[in-house]
């Protein structure tokens, strides 16, 4: 299965956590650097939400700006499928699923609909297993299911 990266977020350390859309991305074991959770949790490094999100939430009358569900990127084409293992390959960057983004209270106050309607639709975590180096918007995203299904 193959893709393209939309846009790119990284998350400023601020009281407002703001929002930061970049053309590319420095990436490395540790995750995105310059984002808020930069060598926080290499498995929650990097999280990846598809453009089906943002269409499921529009389609139930609820409108959202890119960017607000937290995801650093922003792919065309809907990972969620994946599990624990699988692979997605961005460039020179090779990332594996590492679990489903966990619902969080900030998608209450944005509408309180939006946790029960993206519960398995918000995103997917992943980690950095190889790749020193950059992500940019229009990248292609290769998907690579893990061999052991």
């Amino acid at each position: 299965m193959q893709g393209k990266v939309l846009k790119l977020f990284i998350t400023q350390d601020d009281k407002e956590k703001k929002r930061v859309i970049k053309d590319k991305v420095s990436v490395d074991e540790k995750g995105i650097k310059d984002d808020k959770f930069y060598a926080k949790d290499e498995n929650r490094a990097v999280l990846i939400t598809s453009r089906d999100s943002y269409e499921l939430s529009l389609k139930n009358k609820i409108e959202l700006e890119d960017g607000v569900l937290g995801e650093n990127i922003l792919i065309d084409i809907n990972p969620y499928h994946l599990v624990y293992g699988d692979k997605i390959s961005i460039g020179d960057v090779v990332l594996e699923i590492t679990q489903n983004c966990t619902l969080c209270k900030g998608l209450t106050s944005i509408n309180s609909k939006l946790p029960k309607l993206l519960k398995d639709d918000r995103g997917i975590f992943a980690k950095v297993i190889s790749g020193d180096g950059e992500i940019k918007a229009d990248d292609v995203v290769k998907i690579e299911k893990d061999s052991c299904e």
